[in-house]
């Protein structure tokens, strides 16, 4: 088998990895790869878990990851569900997203048959350099704008975060107020006190 066939034959198993690799976004930087897998795991087969790292933002915004299911069918009932229903993964107040994943998703994908590359150095005076650097500042903007939007996302999160606790915690102190009340008996002298009835459950 000459080198053409071996690198034909390692992208179409590439693709095969492809078809059945989700996409996840939004993930909280406390999300591990065990509460993926927990959380994917009713879907099917959790295969293989990659976090994509964020090289130009701060380590707490949400995160990113390719889920790899065990076939396509699984990784299509994924994205189906998560797109239909929010779907929370530890703790965190918004919804995950979920999307097929695209092949230049993976950082280490085979190179394409027939596919060339050629870098070369542009000259200050070439005019293709002007352009260049006008991207490359554009990118820059776009990328301190997209964390300040993060950030503020951030914040947002962690105060609704917040508030769901201090409610989770006061519904909390209030059921347990009634079960005490009725467990101990003073239910039932109350409604003998205001004529009123009680039913047990």
């Amino acid at each position: 088998m000459d080198s053409t066939s071996t690198a034909e034959t390692d992208y179409a198993v590439f693709l095969e990895k492809v078809k059945r690799t989700v996409y996840i976004d939004n993930l909280s930087p406390q999300v591990t790869e065990s509460v993926v897998r927990t959380a994917l795991g009713q879907f099917g087969t959790v295969k293989n878990v990659q976090f994509i790292p964020n090289y130009t933002g701060p380590k707490n915004i949400p995160c990113c990851a390719l889920v790899e299911m065990e076939c396509p069918r699984q990784a299509k009932a994924v994205v189906l569900e998560i797109t239909q229903f929010p779907f929370m993964m530890s703790g965190m107040p918004r919804p995950v997203r979920a999307f097929r994943a695209e092949e230049e998703m993976f950082d280490d994908r085979p190179i394409k048959p027939g596919r060339r590359i050629q870098c070369c150095w542009v000259d200050r005076k070439d005019p293709d350099f002007e352009v260049a650097s006008k991207i490359k500042r554009l990118v820059r903007k776009h990328a301190a704008e997209d964390l300040f939007l993060l950030q503020q996302q951030l914040a947002q999160e962690e105060k609704l975060a917040k508030q769901q606790d201090e409610t989770l915690k006061a519904n909390y102190k209030k059921f347990s107020i009634i079960d005490n009340v009725v467990s101990d008996g003073t239910a039932p002298g109350l409604a003998k006190l205001y004529n009123m009835k009680v039913f047990d459950a």
